[in-house]
């Protein structure tokens, strides 16, 4: 049996305390990821594109994306990351505390992948992290040329357990 590679993740979250819940749930998970966090709208299109400080950044197998963000917003980055032929096939996961209809019916009509509503409570916050990793991680297919999070890893020595 070989080994999974890590699930990519970055993370686009402004608030300490979410990016820190979101850190503790997934930790909690056994499924083994890399969690990188930007907390700046700025920041994302150069992050993805690998461009200036972020040329050694590697590329999501998932987005999880806050709307309500210092900078560029959540709204403008999914329509970025769309209309991006290079960025349009990473999945990327509304995750925030609207749940206005307006919000939920703009972020689908911009191709967002799913939208979910923050828990308030740990139990139901590590519930909802713990799928996201199992379906973004063991059920999905991602289209060709992207490797596949539970493919080998190409350096085995850089994977990262999720076990303590």
């Amino acid at each position: 049996m070989t080994e999974r590679q890590p699930l990519n993740i970055l993370l686009v979250e402004d608030s300490p305390s979410d990016v820190e819940i979101t850190r503790e749930a997934l930790g909690g998970t056994a499924i083994p990821h890399r969690l990188a966090v930007l907390t700046h709208g700025d920041e994302v299109m150069p992050y993805l594109r690998r461009t200036g400080k972020a040329v050694d950044a590697e590329t999501p197998h998932l987005v999880l994306l806050d709307l309500n963000l210092p900078g560029m917003n959540g709204r403008e980055l999914l329509k970025q990351i769309k209309a991006d032929p290079e960025l349009r096939l990473i999945p990327v996961v509304v995750l925030t505390t609207s749940s206005q209809d307006g919000d939920i019916r703009d972020a689908y009509g911009s191709h967002a992948n799913a939208y979910l509503i923050k828990p308030i409570d740990w139990a139901s916050f590590e519930k909802v992290a713990l799928d996201l990793a199992t379906f973004w991680s063991d059920v999905l297919q991602l289209a060709a040329g992207r490797p596949h999070p539970g493919s080998a890893p190409e350096h085995p020595d850089q994977v990262r357990s999720a076990d303590p």
